[in-house]
């Protein structure tokens, strides 16, 4: 079907959305009928941003559920904007240059990290466990923000300090999560200096090393102990190409190794809600056109 025999199948034109949206009686006010005729064709552009490929008009209608005419009409007024493209000769629709611009800026203007600090207090309550927030520094990962339980722990942590990288749970997470370019220098001081202190706890192989990543990707948070008689739990605050721009870390008494433990439950899920969205990898394209 070439481009616009679906299009003459489904009894549309070129002229746009209706003039009805914003005219009639009986009904709403004319201002709130134009919200709700933007609303409908925001729910356009969202059912074709989660579509996740080039997609025909009846695929497109049916995944946001309004009729075809009326989706082509919205489609008409976005393509002559920028936000939507139709290919030539398969007819398809997907997001144009405009969209990627406005996801773009919308990117530019994501501030993960400070979110992320004003919600920790949120965090600290909920698991009643003391909460810190690091990011990294030129010498690892440091503590930025730190949000104490009532029950308090002794801790010589605070801001400022710097987290050993293979040794704590937050260092673990931008271990497994940064590119290996950041953490090259600091992870060659602490292999140097494990060697010379004789410390064992650790397969410090290439191939041991790899593992220690895979295996914190694989369950989305990391354990340590640093100080002795406490225990933490990191996760990590990823950036739009999944990448940590900061982690966050519960210290508690007791143990918090199971995915099931209800304070890693809550971090699991605050980390998600402060992190950006999971970009979908595309569908493959049903055609070259």
């Amino acid at each position: 079907m070439d481009r616009s025999s679906e299009d003459e199948a489904a009894g549309i034109d070129e002229t746009g959305p209706e003039a009805e949206d914003d005219t009639g009686e009986g009904g709403p006010p004319a201002r709130q009928r134009g919200i709700q005729s933007i609303d409908q064709s925001l729910l356009l552009l969202k059912c074709m941003m989660e579509l996740n490929g080039p997609v025909t008009l009846t695929e497109l209608a049916q995944a946001a559920g309004m009729p075809a005419s009326k989706a082509h009409r919205y489609l008409a007024s976005f393509a002559k904007a920028g936000m939507v493209f139709q290919r030539q000769r398969s007819g398809r629709y997907q997001l144009g240059n405009l969209a990627l611009e406005l996801g773009l800026a919308a990117m530019n203007l994501s501030d993960f990290t400070n979110r992320t600090a004003d919600r920790l207090y949120e965090l600290m309550l909920a698991t009643d466990s003391t909460a810190l927030l690091s990011v990294w520094g030129n010498h690892g990962p440091t503590i930025v923000r730190w949000e104490r339980a009532e029950s308090l722990i002794a801790t010589s942590l605070g801001l400022g300090t710097t987290l050993p990288l293979l040794n704590s749970a937050n260092g673990l997470i931008f271990f497994s999560y940064l590119p290996r370019r950041f953490t090259t220098d600091v992870l060659r001081r602490e292999l140097k200096l494990r060697a010379k202190t004789g410390l064992t706890d650790l397969d410090t192989s290439k191939a041991g090393l790899e593992e220690l990543i895979r295996q914190t990707r694989a369950r989305g948070f990391a354990n340590g102990h640093f100080i002795p008689g406490l225990h933490a739990v990191s996760a990590p605050i990823l950036d739009w190409q999944g990448e940590a721009v900061a982690g966050v870390s519960l210290i508690t008494n007791e143990e918090v190794s199971s995915p099931e433990n209800e304070k890693v439950r809550r971090l699991l899920a605050f980390c998600a809600e402060n992190s950006a969205p999971a970009i979908p990898q595309g569908r493959a394209a049903a055609d070259e056109g």
